[in-house]
Protein backbone atom coordinates (compact mmCIF):
# COMPACT_ATOMS: atom_id res chain seq x y z
CA UNK A 1 0.00 0.00 0.00
CA UNK A 2 1.89 3.18 -1.11
CA UNK A 3 1.27 6.94 -1.30
CA UNK A 4 0.53 7.67 -4.62
CA UNK A 5 1.49 10.52 -7.19
CA UNK A 6 2.07 12.00 -10.44
CA UNK A 7 5.33 13.11 -9.91
CA UNK A 8 5.28 14.51 -13.23
CA UNK A 9 8.01 16.83 -13.97
CA UNK A 10 7.76 16.73 -9.70
CA UNK A 11 7.70 20.39 -8.74
CA UNK A 12 11.39 21.46 -10.70
CA UNK A 13 11.40 24.82 -11.06
CA UNK A 14 12.37 26.53 -14.41
CA UNK A 15 15.53 28.13 -13.54
CA UNK A 16 17.09 28.37 -16.81
CA UNK A 17 16.26 31.97 -17.75
CA UNK A 18 18.91 32.78 -14.72
CA UNK A 19 21.44 30.31 -15.94
CA UNK A 20 21.27 31.35 -19.08
CA UNK A 21 21.80 34.74 -18.16
CA UNK A 22 24.75 34.21 -15.86
CA UNK A 23 26.80 31.72 -18.67
CA UNK A 24 26.41 34.85 -20.96
CA UNK A 25 28.51 36.66 -18.69
CA UNK A 26 30.73 34.34 -17.40
CA UNK A 27 31.58 33.40 -20.64
CA UNK A 28 32.47 36.95 -21.52
CA UNK A 29 34.23 37.49 -18.51
CA UNK A 30 36.61 34.26 -19.52
CA UNK A 31 37.13 36.03 -22.84
CA UNK A 32 38.75 38.93 -21.08
CA UNK A 33 40.58 37.58 -18.69
CA UNK A 34 42.05 35.04 -20.87
CA UNK A 35 43.54 37.80 -22.93
CA UNK A 36 44.69 39.52 -19.47
CA UNK A 37 46.50 36.33 -18.31
CA UNK A 38 48.04 35.89 -21.63
CA UNK A 39 49.45 40.21 -21.81
CA UNK A 40 50.29 39.95 -17.54
CA UNK A 41 51.36 36.50 -17.15
CA UNK A 42 49.66 37.41 -13.60
CA UNK A 43 49.13 33.82 -11.46
CA UNK A 44 45.96 35.27 -9.90
CA UNK A 45 44.88 36.44 -13.04
CA UNK A 46 45.56 33.04 -15.00
CA UNK A 47 44.00 31.13 -11.85
CA UNK A 48 41.10 33.16 -11.67
CA UNK A 49 40.69 32.71 -15.48
CA UNK A 50 41.05 29.10 -15.19
CA UNK A 51 38.27 29.32 -12.36
CA UNK A 52 35.95 30.97 -14.62
CA UNK A 53 36.44 28.44 -17.12
CA UNK A 54 35.56 25.69 -14.80
CA UNK A 55 32.53 27.83 -13.87
CA UNK A 56 31.59 28.80 -17.29
CA UNK A 57 31.56 24.84 -17.44
CA UNK A 58 29.69 24.48 -14.90
CA UNK A 59 26.49 27.19 -15.72
CA UNK A 60 26.25 25.40 -19.64
CA UNK A 61 26.03 22.05 -18.09
CA UNK A 62 23.59 23.72 -15.39
CA UNK A 63 21.62 25.22 -17.89
CA UNK A 64 21.40 21.84 -19.61
CA UNK A 65 20.47 20.00 -16.23
CA UNK A 66 17.91 22.46 -15.74
CA UNK A 67 16.22 21.62 -18.79
CA UNK A 68 16.31 17.78 -18.50
CA UNK A 69 15.09 17.90 -14.84
CA UNK A 70 11.45 19.53 -16.20
CA UNK A 71 11.65 16.37 -18.37
CA UNK A 72 8.40 14.61 -17.43
CA UNK A 73 9.03 10.62 -15.47
CA UNK A 74 8.74 7.49 -17.35
CA UNK A 75 8.42 4.14 -17.25
CA UNK A 76 11.97 3.82 -17.74
CA UNK A 77 13.25 6.83 -15.66
CA UNK A 78 10.69 6.99 -12.48
CA UNK A 79 11.98 10.09 -11.31
CA UNK A 80 12.54 11.20 -14.59
CA UNK A 81 16.11 13.56 -14.76
CA UNK A 82 15.91 15.11 -10.98
CA UNK A 83 19.04 13.66 -10.19
CA UNK A 84 20.50 14.80 -13.11
CA UNK A 85 21.37 18.20 -10.96
CA UNK A 86 23.18 16.40 -8.50
CA UNK A 87 25.27 14.43 -10.94
CA UNK A 88 26.02 18.01 -12.34
CA UNK A 89 27.06 19.72 -8.89
CA UNK A 90 29.31 16.83 -7.87
CA UNK A 91 31.29 16.97 -11.32
CA UNK A 92 31.50 20.79 -10.56
CA UNK A 93 32.72 20.61 -7.14
CA UNK A 94 35.12 17.81 -8.20
CA UNK A 95 36.64 19.96 -10.91
CA UNK A 96 36.10 23.21 -8.79
CA UNK A 97 38.83 21.40 -6.26
CA UNK A 98 40.99 19.98 -8.57
CA UNK A 99 41.51 23.80 -9.81
CA UNK A 100 41.92 24.57 -6.14
CA UNK A 101 44.61 22.40 -5.75
CA UNK A 102 46.73 23.14 -8.23
CA UNK A 103 46.36 27.38 -7.74
CA UNK A 104 48.24 26.21 -3.68
CA UNK A 105 50.42 24.28 -6.07
CA UNK A 106 51.65 26.99 -8.29
CA UNK A 107 51.07 29.78 -5.61
CA UNK A 108 53.65 28.22 -3.52
CA UNK A 109 56.31 27.88 -6.37
CA UNK A 110 55.79 31.60 -7.32
CA UNK A 111 56.43 32.96 -3.96
CA UNK A 112 60.34 31.71 -4.46
CA UNK A 113 60.34 32.84 -8.31
CA UNK A 114 57.55 35.82 -9.26
CA UNK A 115 57.89 36.86 -12.70
CA UNK A 116 57.29 40.53 -13.19
CA UNK A 117 53.63 41.43 -13.31
CA UNK A 118 52.23 44.64 -15.21
CA UNK A 119 50.25 46.44 -12.38
CA UNK A 120 47.68 48.97 -14.50
CA UNK A 121 46.77 45.95 -17.08
CA UNK A 122 46.31 43.91 -13.79
CA UNK A 123 44.65 45.65 -12.12
CA UNK A 124 42.28 46.33 -15.39
CA UNK A 125 41.26 43.08 -16.23
CA UNK A 126 40.58 42.22 -12.31
CA UNK A 127 38.15 45.10 -12.21
CA UNK A 128 36.34 44.09 -15.37
CA UNK A 129 35.58 40.34 -13.65
CA UNK A 130 34.55 41.83 -10.61
CA UNK A 131 31.80 43.69 -12.26
CA UNK A 132 30.79 40.77 -14.00
CA UNK A 133 30.56 38.63 -11.44
CA UNK A 134 28.59 41.16 -9.40
CA UNK A 135 25.83 41.09 -12.31
CA UNK A 136 25.62 37.06 -12.32
CA UNK A 137 25.65 37.17 -8.23
CA UNK A 138 22.66 39.03 -8.57
CA UNK A 139 21.09 37.22 -11.04
CA UNK A 140 21.75 34.26 -9.17
CA UNK A 141 21.27 35.17 -5.82
CA UNK A 142 17.45 35.50 -5.68
CA UNK A 143 17.04 31.50 -6.25
CA UNK A 144 20.61 30.30 -4.90
CA UNK A 145 18.80 28.28 -2.63
CA UNK A 146 16.30 26.01 -4.89
CA UNK A 147 18.59 23.46 -5.90
CA UNK A 148 22.31 22.07 -5.87
CA UNK A 149 22.44 23.41 -9.58
CA UNK A 150 22.00 26.83 -8.59
CA UNK A 151 23.74 26.68 -4.78
CA UNK A 152 27.12 24.93 -6.91
CA UNK A 153 26.66 28.18 -9.97
CA UNK A 154 26.10 31.15 -7.24
CA UNK A 155 28.92 30.04 -4.84
CA UNK A 156 31.15 29.31 -8.00
CA UNK A 157 30.36 32.93 -9.13
CA UNK A 158 31.09 34.17 -5.85
CA UNK A 159 34.38 32.92 -5.35
CA UNK A 160 34.78 34.16 -9.04
CA UNK A 161 34.31 37.43 -7.52
CA UNK A 162 36.48 36.92 -4.23
CA UNK A 163 39.39 36.14 -6.93
CA UNK A 164 38.35 39.35 -8.58
CA UNK A 165 39.08 41.24 -5.15
CA UNK A 166 41.85 39.51 -4.86
CA UNK A 167 43.35 40.35 -8.34
CA UNK A 168 42.73 44.03 -8.02
CA UNK A 169 44.28 44.28 -4.40
CA UNK A 170 47.27 42.18 -6.05
CA UNK A 171 47.62 44.99 -8.40
CA UNK A 172 47.28 47.51 -6.29
CA UNK A 173 50.00 46.01 -3.85
CA UNK A 174 52.64 45.92 -6.64
CA UNK A 175 51.54 49.43 -8.05
CA UNK A 176 52.49 51.02 -5.03
CA UNK A 177 55.63 48.88 -3.62
CA UNK A 178 56.90 46.43 -6.45
CA UNK A 179 56.35 43.49 -4.51
CA UNK A 180 55.72 40.87 -6.79
CA UNK A 181 55.27 38.25 -4.50
CA UNK A 182 51.67 39.88 -3.98
CA UNK A 183 50.53 38.10 -7.39
CA UNK A 184 51.42 34.34 -5.63
CA UNK A 185 49.89 35.45 -2.41
CA UNK A 186 46.63 36.25 -4.19
CA UNK A 187 46.44 33.29 -5.91
CA UNK A 188 46.88 31.43 -2.91
CA UNK A 189 43.82 32.93 -1.34
CA UNK A 190 42.02 32.41 -4.36
CA UNK A 191 43.17 28.41 -3.87
CA UNK A 192 41.97 28.98 -0.15
CA UNK A 193 38.43 30.21 -0.77
CA UNK A 194 37.80 27.55 -3.69
CA UNK A 195 38.61 23.92 -1.62
CA UNK A 196 36.76 24.64 1.76
CA UNK A 197 33.51 25.20 -0.65
CA UNK A 198 34.78 22.71 -3.32
CA UNK A 199 35.15 19.83 -0.41
CA UNK A 200 31.60 20.83 1.26
CA UNK A 201 29.72 20.43 -1.72
CA UNK A 202 31.39 17.27 -2.81
CA UNK A 203 30.22 15.47 0.48
CA UNK A 204 27.38 16.85 0.23
CA UNK A 205 26.18 15.40 -3.47
CA UNK A 206 28.43 12.16 -2.48
CA UNK A 207 25.84 11.40 0.18
CA UNK A 208 22.87 12.00 -2.10
CA UNK A 209 24.21 9.49 -4.26
CA UNK A 210 24.85 7.18 -1.68
CA UNK A 211 21.25 7.74 -0.57
CA UNK A 212 21.88 8.29 2.49
CA UNK A 213 19.11 9.89 4.85
CA UNK A 214 18.31 13.34 4.04
CA UNK A 215 19.50 15.67 6.47
CA UNK A 216 17.21 16.80 9.38
CA UNK A 217 15.31 13.31 9.21
CA UNK A 218 15.68 11.42 12.42
CA UNK A 219 14.78 7.71 11.41
CA UNK A 220 14.78 6.69 15.59
CA UNK A 221 11.87 9.61 15.80
CA UNK A 222 10.00 8.26 12.65
CA UNK A 223 10.02 5.16 13.89
CA UNK A 224 8.68 6.09 17.36
CA UNK A 225 6.24 8.34 16.15
CA UNK A 226 4.53 5.28 13.80
CA UNK A 227 4.53 2.86 16.63
CA UNK A 228 3.05 5.45 18.22
CA UNK A 229 -0.27 5.01 15.63
CA UNK A 230 -3.06 2.78 17.05
CA UNK A 231 -3.10 -0.77 15.87
CA UNK A 232 0.68 -0.13 14.75
CA UNK A 233 2.96 -2.75 16.61
CA UNK A 234 6.15 -2.55 14.65
CA UNK A 235 7.90 -0.73 12.04
CA UNK A 236 11.05 -2.86 10.26
CA UNK A 237 13.02 -2.30 7.00
CA UNK A 238 12.98 1.39 6.70
CA UNK A 239 14.60 3.70 4.28
CA UNK A 240 14.96 7.08 3.58
CA UNK A 241 17.11 9.08 0.97
CA UNK A 242 16.72 12.41 -1.49
CA UNK A 243 16.55 11.93 -5.09
CA UNK A 244 17.16 15.61 -5.48
CA UNK A 245 16.91 19.10 -3.34
CA UNK A 246 13.34 19.29 -1.73
CA UNK A 247 12.67 15.58 -3.15
CA UNK A 248 13.27 13.08 -0.08
CA UNK A 249 11.52 9.88 -0.26
CA UNK A 250 10.61 7.29 3.00
CA UNK A 251 9.48 3.20 2.77
CA UNK A 252 8.73 1.13 5.20
CA UNK A 253 7.34 -2.29 6.51
CA UNK A 254 4.38 -1.44 9.07
CA UNK A 255 3.29 -4.47 11.14
CA UNK A 256 -0.09 -3.72 12.71
CA UNK A 257 -2.75 -6.07 14.73
CA UNK A 258 -4.46 -9.00 12.79
CA UNK A 259 -8.14 -7.43 13.05
CA UNK A 260 -6.92 -4.55 10.90
CA UNK A 261 -7.65 -6.27 7.94
CA UNK A 262 -10.59 -7.45 8.87
CA UNK A 263 -12.63 -4.70 10.37
CA UNK A 264 -10.85 -1.76 7.42
CA UNK A 265 -8.34 -0.33 9.85
CA UNK A 266 -5.22 -0.38 7.32
CA UNK A 267 -6.75 2.35 4.96
CA UNK A 268 -6.76 4.39 7.82
CA UNK A 269 -4.14 3.34 9.30
CA UNK A 270 -1.85 3.98 5.92
CA UNK A 271 -3.52 7.60 5.65
CA UNK A 272 -2.33 8.29 9.20
CA UNK A 273 1.10 7.25 8.29
CA UNK A 274 1.52 9.60 5.28
CA UNK A 275 -0.27 12.20 7.06
CA UNK A 276 2.27 11.30 10.16
CA UNK A 277 5.77 11.57 7.88
CA UNK A 278 4.31 14.50 5.81
CA UNK A 279 3.19 16.64 8.52
CA UNK A 280 5.14 16.43 11.76
CA UNK A 281 8.80 16.43 11.32
CA UNK A 282 10.73 19.12 10.15
CA UNK A 283 11.69 17.51 6.93
CA UNK A 284 8.32 17.07 5.32
CA UNK A 285 8.61 13.76 2.88
CA UNK A 286 5.31 13.45 1.07
CA UNK A 287 6.30 10.36 -1.67
CA UNK A 288 5.87 7.75 1.08
CA UNK A 289 5.60 4.41 0.91
CA UNK A 290 4.42 1.69 3.21
CA UNK A 291 3.92 -1.63 3.42
CA UNK A 292 1.31 -2.72 6.10
CA UNK A 293 1.58 -6.64 7.14
CA UNK A 294 0.32 -8.30 9.97
CA UNK A 295 2.23 -9.96 12.92
CA UNK A 296 2.40 -13.72 11.07
CA UNK A 297 4.46 -12.09 7.78
CA UNK A 298 8.00 -11.42 9.32
CA UNK A 299 8.27 -15.31 9.30
CA UNK A 300 7.49 -14.99 5.13
CA UNK A 301 10.24 -12.25 4.64
CA UNK A 302 13.70 -12.09 3.98
CA UNK A 303 16.33 -12.54 6.43
CA UNK A 304 17.97 -8.86 5.29
CA UNK A 305 14.81 -6.90 5.89
CA UNK A 306 15.04 -5.24 9.62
Amino acid sequence: MSHDHDHGSMGAEDHRGRLAVAFGITAAILVAQAIGALLTGSLALLVDTAHMLTDASGLLLALITASLTLRPASSRRTWGFRRAEVLAALGQSAVLLAVGVYVLIEGVQRLFGPPEIPSTELLLFGIIGLVGNVASMLVLASRRSANFNLRAAFLEVLNDALGSVGVIVAAIVIATTGWQQADAIAGLLIGALIVPRAIKLLRETASVLLETTPPGLDLDQVRTHLTEIDHVRGVHDMHASLISTGLPIISAHVVVEEGCFKDGHAPQILDRLQECVATHFDVPVEHSTFQIEPVAHRDHEAPSHA
